[in-house]
């Protein structure tokens, strides 16, 4: 006789839907026995062997609960609103849609029902319960509160000047720090961390402040209406927390501050410009301490170039740069490659401006140019704090070059990174920089030039037929092929775009006896391209058109990361 779904333990479950084998549940449930009375889906969640989904909708069945995937549904804002944000965070739950009187929840506790009756209690109606992830909820729980709290904070401060229209600018300024302005800014920068975006633009017109999110690499104009007349306020706000002069505006500042938001510390760094009708803002959101340093197979590095990557981490002395333009995930990559090198038997030390990530058991340095600590003064002083591995920032001038090469020679492994557009062209701008080639040569052990590109969302990608001759050209093809594109208008789950997330594509030049040649005799970039190819170096453009031809990205990436003239 079948035993009905209700009465089958989730773990069983998982292992006949193949999540899971019989040997990883019995471990589970061995470590069950252990964890004094930890469910045993936690226990496998713990353990890495579901995602957070896998397991939603392994109870989904077992429960006879509906599973919902909050990114790809329609969101109610009028349901959400049902439910008061303190109440919703408390108790893990977001309303997202209404049905004949009845209001679906999203909950990763179906089956506490106490919740459900004080819901119904205090929005007067039925209550039906679907699904969720634990993630899920808390994502849409700050993606829909803060932008409704942005667009209250906006009504907030209009009806105080509508109330009070007689405050003169002086006086205004006396009282920047009044509520509604406060909730603003403080609403604007947790929506932009939400929503993972990388920089947030606040904007000087005639009539209006524009608001711009960088997600993707991509601006996205925000639907925040925010009157011209809000605007000094919101700068002076902005620089009272960066710790800047808020009565200058007719020169560019910088400033940072951090904020906590869920349960994350969060740096930032402010830069304001004058420009015609106000001062341009712009505050980069800084990656954490609290984010765990990503693996380099994780970056999109393919196993290809992992090889190569790993002949040059494995050379105990000499230098790696990484190259590529501002925003190209260079930072990311040094973390990462720090990750694979920390070691507790290693002394590993940073300079670096600023520190953008703080990692357990690395010495990190932040330089300060007003004190004198620059990156040539700290990193002569690093050379006597009995280092293995060094990290520089950046190589921002001749000097910091000689010393950082002359580190290398003396036994020390040296990363780094350059503003170049590949990687051959790498090594004439160090020569540029007043470094003798014979010491680039003896010192240089590998170059990684990266840049990012955009994937296409899986949802909704559409497949076309490349036919055109100078396209067909650029992925070296004669005839025509299928390749995938974007979505018209894009879907729920990638926001409209056709988008979904990025990725980094690399050249990896391994400097061998060869080449160590060449950039002792003086030769081109091209000429020790060439060698590099020769030699087995993935040129930017070879390793994004296999993304093309393998309907992960689109051929308008290919142009933007690797066209030249």
């Amino acid at each position: 006789m079948q035993v009905p779904a209700r009465n089958v333990r989730i773990g069983d479950l998982l292992v006949e839907h193949g999540f899971i084998n019989e040997k990883q549940l019995q471990d589970a449930l061995n470590k069950q026995k252990e964890s004094g009375g930890k469910m045993i889906g936690e226990i496998i969640l713990d353990m890495g062997l579901v995602s957070e989904t896998q397991l939603a909708q392994a109870l989904s069945i077992r429960l006879k609960v509906p599973f919902v995937d909050l990114a790809a549904v329609k969101i109610n804002t009028e349901a959400v609103m049902k439910i008061p944000e303190e109440i919703a965070r408390e108790k893990c739950v977001l309303a997202f849609d209404i049905n004949n009187n009845r209001l679906l929840v999203a909950t990763n506790d179906p089956i506490n029902f106490y919740i459900f009756e004080d819901l119904k209690v205090r929005t007067g109606m039925d209550i039906i319960p679907q699904i969720s992830t634990k993630t899920a909820i808390e994502e849409a729980i700050g993606k829909f509160y803060a932008s409704q709290a942005v667009d209250n904070a906006v009504d907030e401060l209009a009806n105080e000047r509508m109330a009070d229209t007689s405050v003169t600018e002086a006086e205004s300024s006396e009282r920047i720090d009044n509520a509604p302005i406060v909730k603003l800014v403080n609403m604007m920068v947790e929506t932009a961390f939400r929503m993972q975006v990388t920089d947030i633009h606040i904007e000087p017109f005639k009539t209006r402040t524009r608001i711009r999110f960088r997600m993707d690499g991509e601006l996205v104009e925000q639907d925040m209406k925010v009157p011209i007349s809000f605007h000094n306020s919101i700068i002076t706000r902005i620089k009272i927390l960066g710790g800047m002069n808020i009565a200058e505006k007719r020169i560019p500042l910088d400033g940072r501050f951090g904020t906590v938001i869920d349960r994350v510390n969060l740096d930032m760094r402010v830069s304001t410009i004058p420009c015609v009708y106000g001062e341009k803002c712009v505050i980069r959101l800084l990656s954490t301490a609290d984010d765990k340093t990503r693996k380099i197979t994780d970056l999109g590095m393919t196993d290809y170039n992992y090889e190569m990557f790993k002949q040059i981490i494995r050379c105990p002395n000499g230098v790696m740069l990484v190259t590529g333009p501002t925003g190209s995930g260079k930072s990311t990559t040094l973390y990462a490659t720090l990750g694979e090198l920390s070691q507790p038997n290693v002394n590993i030390v940073t300079v670096e401006d600023p520190v953008e990530k703080k990692i357990d058991g690395v010495n990190q340095c932040q330089i300060n140019d007003k004190a004198g600590m620059t990156f040539a003064a700290a990193l002569r002083s690093i050379l006597r704090q009995d280092p293995d591995i060094i990290m520089v920032g950046e190589i921002r001038d001749g000097e910091t070059a000689d010393i950082a090469i002359r580190a290398a020679i003396t036994g020390h492994f040296v990363l780094s990174t350059l503003h170049t557009n590949d990687a051959a062209s790498t090594i004439i701008r160090l020569v540029d920089m007043g470094v003798e080639p014979y010491m680039v040569a003896s010192s240089l052990v590998g170059i990684i030039a990266q840049r990012l590109v955009k994937l296409l969302c899986n949802e909704c990608k559409e497949t076309t037929v490349l036919s055109d001759p100078a396209d067909l050209r650029l992925v070296s093809k004669t005839e025509p092929v299928k390749i995938c594109a974007p979505h018209k208008g894009g879907c729920k789950k990638c926001r409209g775009t056709g988008y979904a997330g990025r990725t980094a594509i690399h050249e990896i030049i391994v400097v061998t006896n060869d080449i160590k040649e060449l950039i002792s005799k003086g030769a081109t970039a091209e000429e020790i391209g060439a060698q590099a190819t020769h030699n087995g170096t993935l040129l930017l453009r070879d390793n994004v058109t296999q993304m093309v031809l393998a309907g992960r990205t689109t051929m308008d990436e290919l142009v933007k990361a690797t066209y030249t003239v």
